[in-house]
């Protein structure tokens, strides 16, 4: 066993041996930002369940001189989904690298919505079936929430009393956008299979089979 293979196993309290999938074991080595620690990560927050879905998805972004990776692993498991997201942490002397990495395990019965917004060129040639180049998961289950306020009117254009405001609460407490053009066919699509699984493992209450 090498090194790299090493950190895709653990063992639970009675000694059990907990594996990764190969797919999802593929899918973090490929994104590769810091494999190992993130597959521990990912095994530490399932405990002993089993995957029945995953989504893995990198990102780079620009902060004026300094380049910052994100890397975000989604799990679907019978009882609940699992976030674990990991970036660089750059508040430390310059040359020393240092990464957070943050998991979460959020029961199946608590996620409240799973949001696609999907993107679609040229709209007046669309292919069914094809549903676009680009798509956002947004999945909420209360961790935050967003309030939209605007003036409150009464419909009369004349009035120029105070009604106060009204607003919308929303729930996003994580959005992901994949693009066939920047991350490719293969990570659009299992995105929208992932979302799938997500959806229709949410409301039921029964859990979902490995």
């Amino acid at each position: 066993m090498t090194v790299m293979e090493a950190h895709r196993d653990a063992r639970d309290a009675r000694g059990a041996r907990i594996v990764l999938p190969p797919a999802l074991v593929e899918a973090i080595d490929l994104a590769g930002y810091y494999p190992a620690l993130v597959s521990d990560v990912v095994l530490a927050a399932m405990g002993d369940d089993d995957v029945v879905s995953h989504l893995v998805h990198q990102e780079t972004t620009f902060d004026q001189d300094t380049v910052r990776r994100h890397l975000t692993v989604l799990v679907v498991t019978p009882t609940k989904l699992v976030i674990a997201h990991a970036d660089d942490h750059n508040e430390h002397e310059p040359g020393l690298a240092v990464v957070t990495a943050t998991s979460e395990t959020v029961p199946l019965g608590s996620v409240r919505g799973v949001m696609l917004t999907h993107v679609v060129a040229s709209p007046d040639s669309y292919i069914r079936g094809s549903l676009g180049r680009e798509l956002t998961l947004t999945i909420g289950w209360g961790a935050v929430s967003r309030l939209d306020l605007v003036p409150a009117t009464c419909g009369d254009p004349d009035c120029e009393a105070d009604h106060g405001f009204e607003g919308t609460v929303a729930s996003d407490d994580i959005s992901l956008r994949i693009s066939a053009d920047a991350d490719g066919d293969q990570a659009l699509a299992g995105a929208l299979a992932f979302s799938r699984t997500l959806s229709s493992a949410i409301g039921g209450g029964q859990g979902l089979r490995p």
